[in-house]
């Protein structure tokens, strides 16, 4: 049987054009990506992901969002509660660290039980970066600290909390953005940063957390590893440092193939982030002409990636027996004066 593509698309709005539903059919991607243009309503949010399904067969198609909390929570009130960003729960942590982990593991399950109701069982979650001071805020308070102990902790009781819902996490932006002094949706950030000071601040979250199923590439350039590429595009970082050093060897996405800080058209960034040994492309803006550019150059999954997408898929649908009502009390408690 021929397997699916190895992309993961978004859409352009609410329901699905005659036209992304062609596409969809004939291409076959493995997954997709749900933003704030897509998320109106709860009985919306359902049928839009039923229908991205049906398109591939009626598979359980990955389909992934970024629920954090704080801003960046792509699904809103009323069809989700507001949630404290990362700095929230790491202010929590930092005061008591038994509560900080709770609170952490807390705020994933209960995503896990907002995101299942509408069938998305993928989240864009944990951040595992590690700013420092002047970075960009592209990260900001989206980072649970700034100390790498605090970062995993946190990091890994959030990728649990999910897991534990039925909702499979994806670590990002690995190898660390929290050093960029540039918004990579805009223009590239480089670090200068040395080898022993990547490998003692920035790599530890992800080293902790490297047998995750799910990453997702930073548009950064190291320029300790490899001066020329991001690390969505660099061989060198994807097998060194990514695969080597800090041990992940799970399903790897680039960070969206049409943010800024990547050169060159969509089809030639495609063919750059599979050169270097991506998994998978993933494109998020629902743009027709672009879409196809990334088709054009997304292989059917095979050998090392068709294992680590059955991996994946094998991972689906365990969840545990939590009264939801009871977490959310428990909660509301402890992030009471965040």
């Amino acid at each position: 049987m021929t397997y699916a593509k190895a992309m993961i698309l978004g859409c352009s709005g609410p329901v699905l054009t005659p036209d992304e539903q062609a596409f969809f059919r004939e291409q076959q991607p493995w997954g997709f990506i749900l933003f704030g243009r897509n998320c109106i309503s709860a009985s919306q949010i359902t049928d839009l992901v039923a229908s991205m399904r049906e398109t591939v067969g009626g598979r359980n198609a990955p389909v992934l969002i970024d629920q954090e909390g704080g801003r960046v929570q792509r699904i809103r009130e009323p069809m989700c509660p507001r949630y404290p960003s990362g700095s929230d729960i790491g202010a929590i942590y930092r005061a008591d660290p038994e509560k900080g982990l709770r609170a952490a593991w807390l705020m994933s399950r209960l995503h896990a039980f907002d995101l299942s109701r509408y069938g998305i069982n993928v989240d864009c979650l944990p951040v595992l970066d590690v700013p420092v001071e002047g970075a960009s805020n592209v990260i900001g308070t989206r980072a649970y600290g700034f100390d790498p102990d605090t970062v995993g902790a946190l990091g890994e009781a959030a990728a649990l909390g999910l897991k534990a819902g039925g909702v499979l996490p994806t670590i990002k932006h690995i190898p660390g953005h929290g050093r960029g002094m540039a918004d990579s949706h805009h223009e590239l950030p480089v670090v200068s940063a040395s080898r022993a000071e990547l490998e003692a601040h920035d790599f530890p979250p992800f080293k902790r957390l490297n047998g995750e199923l799910m990453a997702m590439t930073a548009h950064v350039v190291y320029t300790a590893f490899d001066p020329d590429y991001t690390a969505s595009t660099s061989a060198i970082v994807i097998d060194e440092v990514i695969r080597g050093l800090i041990g992940f060897n799970g399903l790897l996405m680039n960070d969206d193939i049409s943010m800024n800080a990547l050169k060159g058209t969509i089809a030639e960034r495609a063919a750059a982030i599979v050169a270097a040994g991506n998994d998978v492309l993933l494109h998020c803006h629902g743009i027709m002409e672009e879409m196809i550019q990334v088709a054009a150059h997304a292989p059917v999954l095979s050998g090392a990636a068709l294992e680590r997408v059955k991996a994946v898929e094998s991972a689906f649908g365990s969840v545990d027996t939590s009264d939801e009502q009871a977490l959310r009390a428990e909660f509301a408690a402890l992030t009471a004066l965040v």
